[in-house]
């Protein structure tokens, strides 16, 4: 179901639209392209996160889909980092997202990272996410950034690692253990 809330009202909202997702850098990598999200994600991500597949983030509504969406893209032009559309350079095709995300329940940046199942299994997020987290070491200057985990998250705890972070410390919640991944930059105590 598509609601109301999920369509550029009219051209002159689109243009500009346009012109302020041309200010998100785009990064790119031997096979992807990681963009501004644009209004035709949203319906990719709210598949993800409304679905059992976000069953370690947090099932959504479609409406708490859109809110999460938001802003995730909003905070781009707050504080210079945000949500990418992560798609195939081979196609176009969207594969799913990334995001340097402060969100006001995390302690300190965030690197973060959700794929469609067609994104799963093809090294596009070890791809993607690596581009992005370089990105805040290089572009941004950040010092140090973290994934947050819930255990039992196999796929991401071996992307995280992939990524050469290290788990710095584990978070009792009411609902299981988050673990705290960190990332350092290239030659930084900690990492290779």
């Amino acid at each position: 179901m598509t609601f109301r809330f999920e369509v550029a009202p009219n051209t002159q909202g689109v243009e500009l639209a346009a012109r302020v997702a041309g200010t998100i850098p785009t990064l790119e990598t031997e096979r992807l392209v990681l963009r501004a999200p644009q209004l035709s994600d949203f319906d990719t991500y709210a598949q993800i996160v409304a679905s059992p597949r976000a069953r370690y983030l947090s099932v959504m509504s479609r409406e708490d889909a859109w809110y999460d969406f938001a802003q995730m893209v909003a905070i781009w032009s707050l504080r210079g980092h945000g949500l990418w559309s992560v798609e195939a350079k081979a196609g176009g095709h969207l594969l799913g997202f990334v995001v340097l995300g402060f969100e006001p329940e995390d302690p300190e940046p965030e690197l973060g990272f959700i794929f469609t199942e067609d994104g799963e299994g093809h090294g596009y997020a070890f791809e993607a996410a690596s581009a992005a987290r370089d990105f805040a070491f290089d572009q941004l200057g950040w010092k140090t950034l973290a994934s947050f985990v819930v255990k039992g998250n196999t796929r991401s705890e071996r992307l995280a690692q992939r990524l050469g972070a290290t788990v710095e410390r584990e978070i009792p919640e009411d609902d299981g253990t988050t673990l705290v991944y960190r990332h350092m930059p290239a030659g930084a105590e900690g990492r290779a």
